[in-house]
């Protein structure tokens, strides 16, 4: 079982941190540089690696394109990925309180996809570089400030309604506070299943949560316990 407390910082992002106060500058990448090149041929670019703000800017939010096996094939902007149709990889948990709860949350008029539509699923797409459980678990701490590396359950293709990707299905359990943030969830409860499940049903439900809800509700395991640390919220495998 893997706990962590929050709220709190999970570490800097001195490149973005720079970035955001107008001073990013660029320097060579640390060792090996340049030689630890993507497969096709694009830098590595990993998080905390600060390279020309020209990439930066012009590529935008960076991800992996994959193939029908899942296997990378190069890097994209994220809007040219769903605008083509390219697949890549979205990391999701799935968030129970200690009574088996599941947290429903709702997502803000004005996102540029499902906006003000509810789900069931916390997450957004892996970055480059980042495993599924990785891009979760950073998920989790941008979206609701808790700190943790969720069990990975299960992937499939979905096909999705804007855009096909390959979906990652984490579960953690979280006791304590959640610190939702605004501009990603503007309401959350907690349902049990029946509740969900009809949830699940009506228009107002992200569509591309009800394959992934048949899937996590057939493959299942039985929780974990999980006791908040002292000083926040916590998610436990």
């Amino acid at each position: 079982m893997n706990s962590v407390v929050g709220p709190g910082d999970p570490g800097s992002d001195g490149f973005h941190d720079a970035v955001d106060s107008g001073a990013a500058t660029w320097s060579p990448p640390p060792s090996p540089g340049w030689g630890q090149l993507h497969p096709q041929g694009v830098g590595s670019l990993r998080r905390g690696v600060a390279y020309p703000s020209a990439i930066v800017t012009v590529m935008g939010e960076l991800v992996e394109r994959v193939d029908e096996q899942d296997r990378v094939i190069g890097v994209v902007d994220r809007a040219e990925a769903i605008g083509k149709k390219w697949l890549h990889r979205i990391a999701t948990t799935v968030c129970r309180d200690p009574d088996g709860r599941i947290l429903v949350h709702r997502r803000p008029e004005n996102d540029s996809r499902f906006p003000g539509q509810y789900n069931w699923l916390v997450g957004g797409a892996a970055e480059v570089g980042e495993s599924y459980e990785e891009a979760a678990a950073r998920e989790l701490a941008e979206e609701l400030g808790v700190f943790g590396t969720p069990r990975f359950l299960f992937k499939f293709l979905c096909r999705g309604e804007i855009s096909p990707y390959w979906l990652g299905v984490h579960e953690v359990v979280v006791t304590g506070a959640l610190v939702p943030d605004p501009a990603e969830i503007t309401w959350h409860g907690w349902f049990d299943e029946g509740e969900l499940l009809e949830a699940a049903g009506r228009g107002t439900f992200v569509s591309d949560g009800a394959e992934a809800l048949r899937r996590h509700l057939a493959a299942r395991t039985p929780r974990a316990s999980a006791a908040p640390p002292a000083g926040g919220a916590a998610a436990s495998a």
